[in-house]
């Protein structure tokens, strides 16, 4: 064996070992062989993006070998929940995305169900509200929208992906309470997630979207549309163009959890193999560069804790819901 043999081996065993230092402890620790993700709304929403971008942060870190995704629309999320309450058995390999309406719907009885007919697997992210308007309309802030609404109020409607006394139509509620608007008067037009709620804004329809903030990024980004505010306490970095609601003298804010929950009757060693993939995940670059890209916030909430959590935005929720005469 020559000197430059020898030499190359011991360059190459370094490199090893220093990768070995460098590569995280987890790192090819697989959680799952697969996971099948149901989102209960159609494309381009706010459920369907977390959904995918939890599935390729998983899969790219290697905590979860593949994964798959169903988009199940109708009754505002209800029948994706009925369907895996129904078929419990048969999907112990799947993880249903919701958030927030989950808790709304359940208080309104749009469906019969509530978050604890399900296993709850954990709250993982946090996502702003967002008011948008047309790349090409004339209303460029908050300030426009509510002078466009005072001019003709029921001729400049706010459309949302959400069923009406769902979260987008709560969120554009809240906006208009603080505006000094009745909340329960101005015109609303619920879509299917936001694809058929952005077609319905470029066509005139309706003169302001409410959507998730990630939503509006992406369309922002795209050039489709305006943000002209969010409901952060501060400028978010991950868009800083974007105006805030309270600097635009309307003191509302919310940030709307998303989250995973399984079958009922889903086993222990499913649970605890789920739960330990995304408390893993948040610790991955490939993580990272999903929640920045959406400017979503870490929001991680597993087991009991995220029933804790759930129980108090119930009552938070209904207590918001009533004084805005939803309930």
């Amino acid at each position: 064996m020559n000197k430059w043999t020898l030499t190359r081996r011991a360059a190459l065993a370094a490199t090893a070992a220093a990768l070995a230092f460098a590569t995280p402890s987890w790192a090819g620790e697989q959680m799952a062989d697969s996971i099948h993700f149901l989102i209960p709304g159609g494309a381009g929403g706010g459920w369907d993006g977390t959904a995918r971008g939890t599935g390729e942060a998983l899969t790219e870190a290697g905590l979860v070998g593949k994964v798959s995704y169903e988009n199940m629309s109708g009754g505002g999320g209800g029948k994706a929940i009925g369907y895996l309450i129904e078929n419990a058995a048969s999907n112990h390999g799947t993880l249903m995305v919701n958030s927030t309406p989950i808790v709304i719907r359940s208080l309104t009885g749009v469906f019969p169900q509530n978050f604890r007919d399900l296993t709850l697997v954990a709250g993982t992210i946090g996502d702003y509200a967002a008011i948008v308007v047309g790349k090409d309309s004339p209303i460029n802030s908050m300030e426009d929208l509510l002078a466009a609404y005072r001019a003709d109020p029921r001729g400049t409607a706010v459309g949302g992906g959400s069923v009406p006394g769902g979260m987008d139509h709560l969120v554009a509620a809240m906006v208009m309470e603080a505006a000094g608007e009745d909340p329960t008067a101005f015109k609303y037009i619920p879509y299917d997630a936001g694809g058929k709620a952005m077609a319905a804004l470029l066509s005139g329809e309706i003169a302001a979207l409410s959507t998730g903030f990630s939503e509006a990024i992406d369309l922002a980004n795209a050039g489709e549309v305006k943000i002209i505010g969010v409901t952060a306490d501060a400028r978010v970095d991950s868009y800083p163009d974007a105006p805030t609601m309270k600097e635009q003298g309307l003191d509302t804010t919310f940030v709307n959890w998303r989250g995973f929950f399984g079958a009922p009757g889903l086993p222990e060693d499913k649970l605890a193999a789920y739960q330990d993939a995304l408390a893993k995940m948040y610790d991955t670059p490939e993580w990272e560069e999903v929640r920045a890209r959406n400017g979503w916030v870490n929001i991680h909430n597993s087991g009991d804790d995220f029933r804790a959590f759930l129980e108090h935005q119930e009552q938070a929720i209904g207590d918001l819901m009533k004084k805005l005469g939803f309930l």
